[in-house]
């Protein structure tokens, strides 16, 4: 989509929701999709006494303000236009961005995988512009709490500005820290002090295992968004590692569109491509430590060219390499 906002949002009504869904006719202040008969999409502020201009001529804002949501009106050309609220999904991809986002394919995986609930304590790292960040305040609601670490402060500051754009205001249980997580986990060990989810969408979440495994409950989830295979193997590893988790189990989500018209029913010309990985891992109590896994690994896959994380099973590097000496066991963390 080549949809942008080009104007600063207004707050939006009905912010004792939380969840940025309004309802009724049209309001000045609002954000809509405006879209033509070609499918091309505009986000569009709306403003009364602005008009919207297109290559087929103009149409008055004041034209779909007291309109209702699904409403269409008629350009100065003759062209008829399709007037929407947007939906979540439609925000998040439009929204100004400072970093990447996670994208709504992966957003409404993780909430489902992580299982985020209502009234859920939530700790995510990471932030960027706040795309995921929307999905997890809606699935915790009023009640939960939502801590969202950002290294970057210019980030930061997109991400609050997204969310209120959205919402209408800072909603009740956001916390932003900006700082490295482990600095401030550590700084501050009951800021959170116990949460029972953790979403981590940063470029190595391996450094932050065990520092996320103190604060996350018994039976809570994590969860780590990763881009690459590397990335995947080298999270996963870690979590085997460094213990008190189960077995993690990495996926990826690929969408595809169709095209359905009489006969003609085929897949669309244009797919979703790759975007990333999900690793998830369920919290053990303190001091379990999970049954041994049954399954062997792959011939070769911990062999002596390998220098990433190795789990209890796997022999060290200095096993591997015939050296008796424990002082130069390079470890387990690689």
């Amino acid at each position: 989509m080549n949809d942008e906002h080009t104007e600063p949002a207004a707050p939006g009504p009905q912010p004792q929701t939380w969840s940025g869904v309004r309802t009724g006719p049209l309001q000045e202040g609002e954000w809509v999709t405006v879209t033509d008969p070609k499918g091309k999409r505009k986000s569009l502020l709306l403003q009364s006494g602005h008009t919207y201009h297109t290559t087929k001529g103009g149409v008055p804002h004041d034209e779909m303000i007291g309109g209702p949501d699904g409403n269409t009106v008629i350009t100065a050309g003759g062209m008829g236009l399709l007037v929407l609220r947007p939906l979540l999904s439609d925000y998040t991809v439009t929204m100004p961005r400072g970093a990447a986002i996670i994208y709504p394919k992966e957003a409404g995986q993780i909430v489902l995988a992580a299982d985020i609930f209502p009234g859920a304590r939530v700790l995510e790292a990471g932030v960027g512009s706040g795309g995921l960040t929307l999905s997890l305040l809606r699935a915790i609601g009023p009640h939960g709490e939502l801590h969202s670490f950002e290294r970057r402060p210019d980030f930061a500051e997109i991400a609050r500005s997204n969310v209120r754009t959205w919402l209408g205001a800072d909603p009740p249980g956001w916390h932003v820290h900006v700082g490295d997580l482990v600095e401030q986990l550590t700084a501050a060990p009951d800021d959170p002090a116990e949460v029972d989810r953790v979403i981590l969408d940063m470029l190595a979440p391996w450094d932050c295992i065990e520092a996320v495994r103190d604060r996350l409950a018994p039976g809570g989830v994590l969860c780590c968004y990763v881009a690459t295979t590397t990335q995947l193997g080298r999270v996963m590893d870690t979590i085997r590692t460094v213990t008190g988790f189960t077995e993690p189990q990495g996926t990826e989500t690929m969408t595809r569109d169709w095209h359905a018209e009489g006969l003609a029913i085929r897949p669309a010309h244009g797919t979703g491509s790759h975007t990333g990985f999900l690793v998830t891992a369920r919290r053990l109590a303190p001091g379990v430590v999970a049954p041994m896994r049954k399954r062997r690994p792959a011939a070769g896959a911990y062999g002596p060219d390998y220098t990433g994380p190795r789990p209890a099973w796997v022999p060290t590097l200095a096993e591997v390499h015939g050296d008796a000496d424990p002082t130069t066991d390079w470890g387990r963390l690689g």
